[in-house]
């Protein structure tokens, strides 16, 4: 539909509250929201952040991506969820397991993994995973990138900073159940900064990865922190990139702390509000339900 055929139509369903699931993202349609298609409008998981846009009024998140003190940064009122604000399906399936040739990987030595967007890797945080490599003999960096210049940069990068270019493996884009089920291969999933993953962290904590997080102060920085928090392993999201840094290489180097990390995982895979889809859903629901509420106030 147009915008005006949208607005329209979703003018004339008289809904109570809308929710823009994009932001300023590719192929939005902020215009819509714009013209006033409820008498509440809220954004919500798509873009971690203030949209500035006047016509949304709420924004969904949670006490570690928007903690108390944070509003006068939204231009938006901030409505926070109990618990993690990132919306997961419990039910998610994976392939079995492919062996580490299977996926490219050499059949020995410690595994970082990097699963975000190649966009989010900046020159500092490189460095960290380059001296990560090179303190930790035999292992690889594997970093889903399926763009051949982003792949071939970041090997001349490698090589900058004295590292073999080979110890980068590459993953490609595969269907979903086969990355979640190639995911378990990762030792360690380490996260980008400023801009931490999101769907690409829950998928590795969700097959069993630890991951560690730098956090920052903006909602896009904080999501890995949120995620650790609801999984019960706050400690492995740390305030600055040295302490990130420590962090990864005890990870690395020390087995019986990784192997702790690595318990409280899988019994929170079980346990966690994070991964209870229904739970979650009736949270999100009273969120809304107060939100259609002329009467609430931030």
């Amino acid at each position: 539909l147009t915008d005006a055929e949208a607005v329209a139509l979703l003018r004339a369903e008289r809904i109570d509250v809308a929710a823009d699931l994009m932001g300023h993202t590719g192929d939005s349609r902020t215009p819509i929201l714009a013209q006033r298609i409820a008498p509440v409008q809220v954004a919500y998981l798509g873009y971690p952040g203030t949209t500035a846009v006047a016509a949304i009024d709420w924004v969904i998140a949670d006490a570690v991506v928007a903690p108390p003190g944070s509003e006068a940064f939204y231009s938006e009122r901030i409505i926070r969820l109990p618990g993690c604000f990132q919306a997961n399906d419990e039910e998610r399936r994976a392939d079995p397991t492919p062996t580490r040739a299977e996926a490219g990987l050499p059949e020995s030595g410690f595994v970082f993994g990097m699963f975000s967007n190649t966009y989010k890797i900046l020159p500092d945080l490189f460095a960290i995973w380059m001296r990560l490599l090179a303190a930790t003999p035999g292992s690889v960096l594997w970093i889903l990138a399926s763009h051949p210049d982003a792949r071939e940069n970041l090997r001349v990068a490698a090589t900058g900073h004295g590292v073999d270019p080979d110890r980068i493996v590459f993953a490609g884009r595969v269907a979903y159940r086969a990355h979640l089920a190639r995911l378990a291969l990762a030792d360690l999933a380490l996260d980008t900064f400023p801009f931490n993953g999101g769907t690409t962290t829950s998928d590795a904590l969700w097959a069993g990865v630890p991951m560690v997080t730098c956090t920052g102060e903006a909602f896009a920085s904080r999501m890995g922190a949120s995620l650790l928090a609801a999984l019960g392993v706050p400690d492995l999201a740390v305030s600055n990139l040295e302490a990130y840094e420590t962090t990864a290489l005890r990870m690395a180097h020390d087995p019986a702390f990784r192997g702790s990390k690595c318990a409280v995982l899988r019994e929170a895979r079980r346990r966690s509000s994070l991964f209870d889809t229904e739970a979650f859903t009736r949270r999100l629901e009273r969120a809304y339900e107060t939100l259609a509420n002329p009467a609430v106030e931030a």
